[in-house]
């Protein structure tokens, strides 16, 4: 059997936004309730300033890009709304992919030069571009087609309700205020479809009762009445132990600034 050709891919540009971690990133363009901007500069010697040309009279854009953060790949995945069971990841946009090219459409701001600026991205800040082409409504917007195993999902409401206790809400705007880090709405959604432990999400159940869900290195606890899910407070993943040992040896920890103020301010 023949082996399999080999494509070599070069990056036209890269993208910069708010988000630094792939827990950051909302999961589709637009999802999140704020508006964030993205700037796409597109490398320069390769005339692609003019490559843009046209391209302002176009209300959307289709992103094509590289998953650059991500290894190898899997199969089958459990994405955000199919409860516990696994799919296969050409039924996904799930970004472990055998080839990690991503397709985001967003909506075009501005062109200028060889710069682009995109409302709402879900890239990560410094994603590799391959490509930029223009969303075409005639050819490309068939609102009736069928989702597969997602239109269960997308005509159901979350399960449970989800509340945010004082100190938790002011935990997380402390957190994205001095440290830009962002979770709190994104795990708020998690726990609304199912906040049980799973083995392939981080949620566990607490001896003392209640339960715990990982954010990277952040601890989100939570208590579930009947379809209600209260969370009551954020914590930092790392024991002051950690924090000591990482000054001590200068290993540094992820958002390790960011728990040390944390632990001082909410000892």
């Amino acid at each position: 059997m023949a082996s399999s050709p080999t494509f070599l891919l070069h990056p036209i540009g890269v993208i910069r936004t708010p988000y630094t971690e792939k827990y950051h990133a909302p999961r589709q363009p637009g999802a999140e309730q704020e508006s964030t901007e993205g700037i796409i500069t597109l490398f320069p010697g390769k005339n692609l300033d003019q490559a843009l040309g046209d391209l302002d009279g176009f209300e959307r854009v289709w992103i094509l890009f590289w998953f650059h953060k991500n290894t190898g790949w899997k199969p089958k995945v459990l994405p955000p709304r199919s409860g516990r069971t696994k799919r296969g990841v050409f039924s996904t946009r799930s970004p472990h992919r055998p080839n990690p090219i991503g397709l985001s459409l967003c909506k075009l701001i501005s062109t200028k030069g060889r710069t682009l600026r995109i409302e709402n991205p879900d890239l990560l800040d410094g994603t590799p571009i391959l490509d930029i082409k223009p969303y075409l409504v005639y050819a490309e917007s068939f609102p009736n087609s069928r989702m597969g195993w997602l239109e269960a999902f997308a005509k159901s409401a979350p399960a449970f309700t989800v509340t945010v206790s004082d100190l938790a809400q002011e935990q997380a705007a402390w957190l994205e205020e001095k440290y830009d880090i962002h979770f709190i709405q994104r795990i708020a959604d998690t726990l609304s479809r199912d906040p049980m432990p799973h083995s392939f999400r981080r949620i566990k159940k607490l001896p003392e009762g209640g339960f715990v869900m990982g954010a990277k290195s952040w601890r989100v606890f939570f208590e579930v009445d009947g379809s209600t899910v209260r969370v009551g407070r954020i914590e930092s993943g790392y024991p002051p132990e950690a924090l000591a040992r990482s000054r001590k040896e200068q290993t540094p920890l992820h958002d390790e600034k960011a728990h040390r103020a944390f632990q001082k301010k909410w000892k």
